[in-house]
């Protein structure tokens, strides 16, 4: 993975983005859980804090950040160290693993999205939640990227890219689902959640493994 310092150094403040933007969140949240098995293990790669391995109750968070895991481990998150390129953890153990907004940090996406794939049990799911490089925040993000301490080393990736990573690493059956949508008031509203992608700025998409 890039240079985690900025995260050691920063962890409460990148944290605090959640309490700022709890709408943003909850739409995020709303999103992924559409597409989470109703039961099994997860593994959630790149947990940071822990904001959505402990909602989704996901078995066990793999974090590269020191500072990033105690938060988590105060919220009762069971995280242990790694990378995604290289998953401390045996083959064909989980139902499903979650990546969201990690993507983007990653130095060799299909390297980890290899690593995923051994660590899924047959059938298993891939779950990957980003900002798509192509929406009006992903460009946003791109324009102003060196000015933050957090995204100046990221590479934004637009869903195209990231279904064509999913398919190299021997994933098929790829779904999406968008949200944050352009327009939206999000007042009193029921937070918004659309299938496919181009529209919302944030979209999950969802994989299955099938061993040959």
């Amino acid at each position: 993975m890039t240079e985690i310092e900025a995260f050691d150094n920063s962890a409460l403040e990148y944290d605090m983005w959640f309490e700022n933007h709890k709408v943003e969140y909850a739409l995020e949240l709303k999103a992924i859980r559409e597409f989470l098995p109703k039961d099994g293990d997860g593994i959630e790669i790149g947990s940071g804090t822990g904001r959505f391995t402990q909602p989704l109750e996901i078995s066990l968070g793999v974090e590269p950040s020191e500072a990033m895991r105690s938060l988590a481990i105060r919220r009762g998150v069971n995280v242990i160290a790694g990378t995604a390129e290289s998953l401390p953890v045996v083959g064909g153990l989980y139902d499903f693993a979650l990546l969201v907004t990690t993507v983007c940090f990653l130095e060799a996406p299909e390297l980890a999205f290899s690593e995923v794939y051994r660590v899924l049990k047959a059938e298993g799911f891939i779950i990957v939640g980003l900002i798509d490089k192509e929406s009006n925040l992903g460009k946003k993000y791109e324009e102003k990227k060196t000015e933050s301490k957090f995204y100046k080393n990221a590479n934004f990736h637009s869903v195209v890219e990231i279904k064509e990573k999913l398919k190299k690493s021997g994933f098929s059956n790829i779904e999406c689902l968008q949200a944050i949508l352009p327009g939206d008031t999000y007042i009193n509203d029921e937070p918004k959640v659309m299938q496919g992608y181009g529209k919302g700025s944030f979209v999950v998409l969802r994989a299955q493994k099938y061993d040959a």
